[in-house]
């Protein structure tokens, strides 16, 4: 009798650390940290996700595409949000990339600058950008536009590494530590800080310029056009930083240069193993799509998809 009692008991424990095993998996966070420039979407697509898998659960923050990257790396995340090419020496760390949506790094300035319609109607050149952003050099305003108007142009960049500054630099050539400015911690501080100043300028993602909710820009920021042929006159074809939905839809067919436009990407360590981790990015690339343009996105095309969903096999 007492030796049932025993095995009764033990068939009892046991149980209990089956089922608490049982949940324990099924409420297994994911972890994601990386770019801010995915962060708006990734929160739209965790919640969407949610919804259909209540078990689900996500940790999800922004600090940069270096740190979502180093996070991987380490252990400390599941998925980075990226939003840059990897280099040469990241590439030999068995990292794998999902490009899952595409957006663009825009040149900003504030709203509050008195010769902002005259920037509307000319907008600045390549070499001109390139020379504000990345010489170092004491810049004026009046010599970029041929005004008496002294003041000089206050560059802001990011502070912590991040895709978006590396991508804007790219477009010159460069690398994120080529531009020369005060660093700014995260896109929404570069943001604030180019809004304050009326001298500003700085750089930011689609998401952190305009508020996708109405599709105008975010109160005090304004987008530098960039004048692409060099008559120093924004043309017709030129002319589409008015609302959010032109400017993806100048992303999306090319009118607006890659870089600083650019795929998006969660990555891992290697092949993901993980089933919860296969199955949200086996979503993100199907069904979690239809999210992409409501977010402030520009969706892949469906082979870009089928190659992405090719590397989850």
């Amino acid at each position: 009798m007492q030796i049932k009692k025993i095995i009764t008991r033990i068939l009892l424990f046991s149980l209990t650390l089956y089922f608490v095993a049982c949940k324990s998996d099924r409420q297994k966070s994911i972890t994601i940290s990386g770019a801010f420039a995915l962060y708006p979407l990734g929160v739209k697509w965790t919640e969407q996700y949610k919804k259909l898998h209540p078990d689900a659960r996500f940790d999800l923050s922004a600090g940069g595409a270096g740190k979502g990257l180093t996070d991987v790396l380490t252990g400390a995340a599941d998925l980075a949000m990226f939003s840059r090419a990897l280099t040469p020496s990241e590439q030999q760390k068995g990292i794998v990339l999902f490009a899952v949506a595409k957006d663009a790094v825009l040149p900003t300035f504030s709203a509050k600058n008195p010769l902002a319609d005259l920037i509307h109607r000319e907008g600045l050149t390549h070499d001109q950008l390139k020379n504000i952003y990345l010489s170092g050099k004491s810049i004026t305003w009046g010599s970029v536009l041929d005004t008496i108007v002294n003041n000089n142009i206050s560059v802001y960049t990011r502070s912590d590494a991040a895709g978006a500054a590396d991508t804007w630099a790219a477009y010159f050539g460069g690398k994120q530590d080529n531009i020369k400015g005060t660093g700014i911690y995260g896109d929404p501080g570069l943001a604030d800080a180019v809004t304050k100043d009326a001298s500003g300028v700085g750089f930011n993602n689609v998401a952190f310029v305009y508020d996708i909710s109405t599709g105008k820009k975010r109160p005090g920021i304004e987008v530098i056009p960039i004048d692409q042929n060099n008559n120093r006159i924004i043309d017709r074809q030129e002319n589409f930083y008015d609302n959010a939905d032109s400017v993806l839809a100048a992303i999306a067919d090319g009118r607006y240069p890659s870089p600083p436009a650019r795929d998006l990407y969660f990555l891992t360590k290697g092949k993901p193993t993980d089933p919860g981790v296969i199955a949200f990015l086996k979503w993100i690339l199907t069904d979690g799509q239809q999210y992409v343009k409501a977010a402030g996105y520009v969706p892949l095309p469906a082979e870009k998809i089928q190659g992405q969903l090719d590397q989850l096999k």
